[in-house]
């Protein structure tokens, strides 16, 4: 991912959509960073006096009171340090840019082909929101709703109006996030590993808020694989390191086969070339094209993960075509499901669909 400045012709101070700009450059630059905030601040002034978006009326040092007042950041007696609402805002926008477009059918969706009961009825209600279902529709409150709001004469029934049960789902899954780290993910000046990251953020955002009683665990894979708290996931950056995805597809495995419940997943980013796998206690690597050694155990332990009915969902953050061959065939071999995306434009993903054998583009 790359980003062009040029001198700032945005909103000015006083406007808050001038703020909302200025919190959106921040957040990149805090994710670029590592979650280092002094770093992102060094930056956000350097580029503050390069392209003139800070000046004697708003400076950087004003600025830094806003992330104070708002919660994001703190001093502390080693600088400026993101908070846990800095942290969870981060997540939040990661989510809202990237899964604005997938909310039907998206992943994390706890949908099944098969025809049952998904949750039971509770005795609470709540506005309608759209796309709820019409059969947990309170009729009598919604009808009372719209007497309280139009009147018994001219009695009118709007969306307003509409109340429906709250409904507790009864199933939950099991998730591990997969992210790479190895260098290739940096390579040639290409910044794959920030929009990784925000796609970190966003399916953590999205499984803890929308299944609370799901479970997600992450894992880093590089040279080898390793598991990392969730706390750690702004933190991640990309290392001098070969592409192991066989260890790190044995690692999440290993910790979904550990978890109870019948719904385990494995959500993958990366860029997709396999170049190194671990045997007998050494690295046998090969980062010149696709090795079939490496990826012919790579795609069997792919083919493990099915027999163990562990789906792989894959966000694929390259074009090249031989990668995106490799990473199809793999999901395919699966029955999972790939999101291809070019870096540059994260919002924009081709969903394959391996389990209903279907194509489309979203954004």
């Amino acid at each position: 991912m790359r980003f062009d400045y040029t001198k700032w012709t945005g909103p000015r101070p006083e406007d808050i959509e001038f703020i909302k700009q200025l919190m959106g450059i921040y957040r990149n630059l805090l994710l670029q960073t590592g979650g280092d905030a002094d770093e992102a601040l060094r930056w956000m002034a350097h580029f503050g006096e390069q392209y003139g978006f800070f000046n004697e009326k708003f400076g950087i040092e004003d600025f830094k009171k806003l992330l104070e007042e708002g919660g994001e950041a703190q001093r502390t007696p080693r600088g400026f340090q993101v908070t846990p609402k800095g942290e969870k805002r981060i997540r939040q926008d990661s989510l809202n840019e990237i899964f604005s477009a997938l909310q039907a059918g998206g992943p994390g969706d706890h949908r099944t082909p098969v025809a049952g009961k998904g949750g039971e009825r509770l005795s609470e209600t709540r506005p309608y929101q759209f796309g709820d279902s019409l059969s947990d529709l309170d009729a009598l409150g919604s009808v009372s709703n719209a007497v309280m709001n139009h009147g018994i004469e001219d009695l009118t029934l709007t969306e307003d109006d509409l109340e429906v049960f709250e409904t507790e789902h009864l199933s939950a899954c099991a998730t591990v996030l997969l992210v790479d780290v190895s260098h290739s993910m940096i390579l040639y000046g290409e910044d794959r590993i920030t929009p990784a990251k925000k796609i970190a953020l966003a399916l953590a955002q999205l499984i803890q808020t929308r299944y609370p009683k799901d479970t997600l665990d992450v894992v880093l894979f590089g040279d080898d694989a390793a598991q990392v708290p969730l706390k750690e996931l702004m933190k991640i950056q990309a290392g001098p390191f070969h592409t192991n995805t066989r260890a790190g597809l044995q690692l999440a495995r290993r910790i979904l086969e550990s978890r109870k419940g019948v719904n385990r997943q494995i959500f993958m980013i990366t860029d997709g070339k396999p170049s190194a796998i671990r045997e007998y206690g050494k690295l046998y690597k090969n980062p010149f094209g696709l090795d079939p050694k490496i990826v012919n155990r790579t795609l069997e332990e792919a083919a493990t993960c099915r027999r163990k009915r562990i789906t792989i969902t894959t966000f694929m953050l390259a074009t090249d075509l031989p990668l995106l061959e490799f990473v199809r065939k793999l999901t395919a071999l699966n029955h999972g499901r790939i999101y291809e995306t070019d870096p540059s434009s994260i919002g924009a993903y081709v969903f394959r669909d391996f389990v209903r054998n279907r194509r489309k583009r979203v954004r």
